[in-house]
């Protein structure tokens, strides 16, 4: 498995390149008038393109150059399906989310173009060959069953960070976060011999580091650019493949009882925590709420609740960065140290962050509707 140099060179690639296109992306967006108004739902005050989805595209498509043209990469590119079917995902993905920013679809479309990615991933190999569960089995899945749970996972994750992108930076930074997370994972699991030499989850998840890196710039409060459904889905469908590639394919030898934290499908769904559990309870508040359609926006979602409490919106993005980072923290270190003695010092810091989610704006009383720049705030999100 290659080394952490060669993947931060193709990380590196990934955000210059995306650094460089997003401005492009704002000029030709501004120009042909596309820009997101603000209206009910939204807490930005000004005509802001959101077509961040083609920038991070580009960032994709350089980063995996990249990886192809340095040779530590080599077994990754020996069967060539993979990584073809997920640039073609990614493409199919990005491409329908920029029609909506574009030209609003329903919801059943939007769907559709999220199977169809999840379908073409699938196809090309990158699909969960095996389920482990801790402290029980690991499920050796049936190719159908394989490609369905494959498809609901992407559609899940890029529903996710879809929901999540309603305040500047805050998706980008999330997933930012989370990637490197489980880079870093990946990384002990090809160090363990866990997974073999042709893996291309690590190498999918820097990439995803430095397409966030390269975005943040222009996405942070007050945002020049947002990422749109085109980035989010794009995001989503990125770290799906990035998970199923390392968490459904290790080494079938490997049971993961003897450590529960070696468990390549717990570990995404707590490194996401944040996007997945704003999800969940969106999805039980339109259940539960006579008259509210599953696809029915609405501002209560975590990052509207944090407005409220009074937090900033800087101070918002970075409490949900910072719940994101004492998450990946709770599964990262014992991973790499062999043993769960973290969850003590963590758990003090989630306590500690938690007493400031909720007391700081009640000690620190701020003017309603006003950030902490004196603006409020932007982002799109449903």
């Amino acid at each position: 498995m290659p080394g952490i140099v060669p993947h931060l060179v193709v990380g590196a690639v990934a955000a210059l390149v995306t650094a460089t296109a997003t401005p492009l992306v704002r000029r030709f967006a501004v120009g042909l008038g596309l820009l997101v108004v603000p209206g009910e739902r939204d807490v930005h005050t000004a005509p802001t393109p959101r077509l961040g989805g083609p920038a991070m595209l580009l960032g994709l498509l350089a980063g995996v150059l990249a990886a192809w043209l340095v040779g530590d990469f080599a077994e990754v590119f020996a069967a060539p399906s993979e990584m073809v079917g997920v640039v073609a995902a990614a493409v199919v993905i990005c491409a329908v989310g920029v029609i909506d920013d574009v030209r609003p679809v329903s919801a059943p479309a939007k769907v559709a173009g999220m199977v169809l990615s999840g379908s073409v991933l699938s196809l090309s190999g990158v699909s969960l060959v095996v389920l482990r569960i801790p402290f029980l089995d690991v499920v050796l899945l049936s190719p159908d069953l394989s490609a369905l749970l494959t498809v609901v996972w992407v559609v899940l994750l890029a529903n996710a960070l879809n929901l999540t992108d309603g305040l500047d930076g805050l998706a980008a930074g999330i997933v930012a976060i989370a990637a490197a997370t489980f880079f870093l994972y990946a990384l002990r699991l090809g160090d363990e011999g866990l997974l073999f030499d042709g893996n291309p989850g690590s190498m999918l998840a820097v990439i995803v580091v430095g397409i966030c890196v390269g975005f943040l710039p222009h996405n942070v409060h007050p945002a020049r650019i947002f990422m749109g459904d085109g980035g989010a889905l794009l995001l989503g469908l990125l770290m799906a493949a990035a998970t199923v590639s390392v968490g459904g394919r290790t080494e079938a030898a490997y049971s993961g009882q003897s450590f529960f934290f070696f468990a390549p499908v717990f570990i995404p769904v707590v490194i996401l925590g944040v996007p997945l559990f704003d999800m969940a309870f969106a999805a039980v508040r339109r259940v539960a709420t006579p008259g509210l359609k599953m696809t029915s926006p609405d501002k209560d979602h975590l990052h509207h609740r944090l407005l409220r409490l009074g937090h900033g919106h800087r101070r918002a993005v970075l409490i949900l960065w910072g719940w994101t980072a004492l998450l990946s923290g709770f599964v990262l270190w014992p991973t790499y140290s062999g043993d769960g003695d973290a969850i003590v010092p963590i758990g003090v810091l989630a306590l500690g962050l938690l007493l400031f989610t909720v007391l700081h704006p009640r000690l620190r009383a701020s003017p309603a509707g006003v950030t902490d720049s004196g603006v409020a705030g932007g982002g799109v999100g449903d």
